[in-house]
């Protein structure tokens, strides 16, 4: 509900008992995240807002619904503290479907994936289709897109000239995703976002991995008020020691709550009061496998954290890192009734979702359509590049043949690539990828028809022994990322993309093994969360058949292009050593034989 004078009138007098309660929920126990306290309370709830918690006899008119929570205790709903929730390859329609009937009521997210593939006209059509959703984006303003250096090609180039408009919508909560070294490096572009921040009084939020020390202090001098991503518990110490609220990640991929959250089980339990929760990157599958933050919630407690202060984290205390805590976060008078009716507070099993004021899930489903909105021209025909080569992904070099000494990025994470230096053949001018030392070759085209850039370098870790793969959704610019040990295949990987206007796809011989289709800005689908999961499956299976071990093969190729983290990366302008923040070339030495 707007807040203008005349529905602050009726809130006031809803609140005061003067015009009668829509629903009223009534015998169940309520988790207060305020004061620490659990004990039997009724609530009323005016339109979509909570009105009175405690005795609300007086609330009650002719028409009011009454609601049963006998049995239950009744959370908030839980916030995700950092998102990208186009990394599930599920639209916000599809995601809210997987994640709401989990728990999770509103998320922060700077949206930028769609960013990257549509600009600003595509994040006004995806803004308008979560207003009809039950999931609640709160949104940051990208401090910059792209988040490369250096820079590398997205649809839409996200300034601070740009900033000093968005900052002024009313879906704008702050900055989003400040990465550390755009800070260090003094870039004008997010020290202008920065700025605009302070003087529209929005909070501005972080990413700095392994930051600490001197460098850690200059970024923290730069304003940035929380961090989601820390590799130590020692790295979360030193963060929250130093005045940052944090976010303890446990995503798809990465699995960091065991090591983050002994900063509070081993070090300080006082710290609690200032951890939250985010998932950053999921697969479908994994929400409905495992659920989704209530997921998080459980891992936590088991880890040894009281089951109140893993809701807490989870809620409120998400809720004041962001300064949304007078919209959501509790139970309380004025909040959003969002609210969880949950059958234990040590198991956490979420039963019953309210999002607005509305009963919208049970039993871990909607219960009621939601329909994806029709899509625009502006978000389904993003493919903008030409179709390939096998020519495209040799790499060519100045001798007809001998040996390369190459320096491939060799996969130890996700995110983490370190130096691997191999030797390769060199057969008629072109070095060859090398199965028996498990290195492939890997490329990124840029595909929204800006430049054309095309760029090839190698990788390991993958142990493919034949074919390729290849995916558009690829955060966090979103270009064509295709790997493989055969060239051949690799073009057919990458055409099939363009043709089919975005996917994933795996490739062997020539011949398609499997396909999973995001029409929508080529990263994302329209399809039921357990249609994506079956599809991930299939494509997960598919690039084992070749060879490879990973948890998560296709995955961890399609994170190739993100450069926040040391040491390597690949975009469409190179390969990036993001140590040196400079291109580098993978060729270190020839040896013509």
């Amino acid at each position: 509900m707007e807040r203008t004078m005349e529905t602050l009138k009726e809130l006031i007098r809803a609140g005061r008992g003067k015009i009668p309660a829509h629903k009223v929920i009534k015998g169940g126990q309520l988790v207060n995240v305020m004061s620490s306290e659990v004990y039997p309370a009724d609530i009323a709830i005016y339109k979509d807002t909570i009105v009175a918690v405690g005795d609300v006899e007086d609330y009650i008119g002719p028409e009011t619904e009454m609601i049963d929570a006998k049995g239950y205790y009744l959370t908030p709903g839980m916030i995700d503290g950092h998102i990208h929730s186009e990394c599930s390859k599920l639209s916000i329609t599809s995601y809210a479907k997987a994640v709401v009937p989990r728990g999770t009521t509103s998320m922060i997210s700077g949206l930028d994936e769609y960013i990257a593939v549509s600009g600003l006209e595509g994040l006004r059509e995806v803004m308008d289709e979560v207003k009809k959703s039950p999931l609640k984006v709160f949104w940051g303003a990208p401090y910059k897109t792209p988040y490369t250096i250096p820079q590398s090609t997205v649809s839409f180039n996200f300034t601070k000239e740009v900033h000093a408009e968005v900052q002024k919508w009313p879906e704008c909560f702050g900055v989003w995703e400040t990465v550390r070294e755009f800070l260090q490096e003094e870039d004008e572009d997010t020290l202008g976002a920065i700025a605009e921040a302070f003087r529209n009084r929005l909070p501005v939020f972080g990413c700095a991995p392994m930051a600490v020390g001197n460098d850690l202090n200059g970024y923290l001098c730069g304003g940035v008020r929380l961090d989601h991503e820390s590799y130590t518990h020692e790295e979360v110490v030193e963060k929250m020691r130093k005045g940052m609220h944090m976010l303890i990640r446990e995503s798809s991929v990465t699995h960091f709550l065991q090591e983050n959250i002994k900063a509070v089980t081993e070090v300080n339990p006082a710290f609690a009061r200032r951890v939250s929760f985010c998932t950053d990157d999921v697969k479908a599958s994994d929400v409905l496998e495992k659920g989704h933050l209530d997921n998080v919630v459980r891992l936590a407690i088991r880890a040894g954290v009281e089951p109140m202060t893993a809701i807490q984290m989870a809620t409120i205390n998400s809720a004041e890192a962001y300064r949304i805590d007078h919209l959501v976060g509790s139970i309380s008078p004025g909040r959003i009734a969002d609210i969880l009716f949950v059958d234990s507070m040590e198991h956490f099993e979420v039963k019953k979702v309210m999002t607005n004021g509305n009963m919208v899930a049970e039993n871990h489903a909607l219960t009621y359509e939601l329909k994806a909105p029709e899509r625009s021209d502006v978000l389904k025909h993003t493919m903008k590049c030409k179709l390939t080569t096998k020519e495209d992904f040799e790499y060519k070099v100045s001798i007809a043949n001998g040996e390369a000494d190459v320096l491939a990025m060799d996969v130890k994470g996700p995110f983490v690539r370190k130096r691997r230096d191999v030797v390769l053949k060199v057969e008629n001018g072109i070095v060859l990828p090398d199965t028996e030392q498990d290195v492939a070759m890997v490329s990124v085209l840029e595909r929204f028809g800006r430049n054309g850039n095309k760029s090839l370098a190698f990788c390991s870790g993958w142990k493919l022994k034949k074919g390729a793969m290849a995916s558009s959704a690829a955060p966090d610019d979103n270009d064509l990322v295709v790997m493989g040990v055969s060239a051949e295949d690799m073009s057919v990987a990458a055409n099939y993309v363009i043709e089919h206007g975005g996917g994933q796809v795996v490739v062997a011989d020539g011949k398609i093994l499997e396909f999973l289709p995001l029409p929508v800005g080529g990263i994302v689908s329209d399809c039921e969360p357990a249609e994506i999961a079956k599809q991930e499956q299939k494509i997960d299976e598919a690039v084992r058949s070749l060879g490879s071990d990973l948890p998560d093969p296709m995955m961890y190729m399609f994170f190739l292009p993100i450069t926040a983290i040391p040491d390597y990366a690949i975009t469409d302008v190179g390969p990036v050593d993001y140590v040196n923040l400079k291109i580098f070339d993978p060729i270190l030495k020839l040896t013509e034989k």
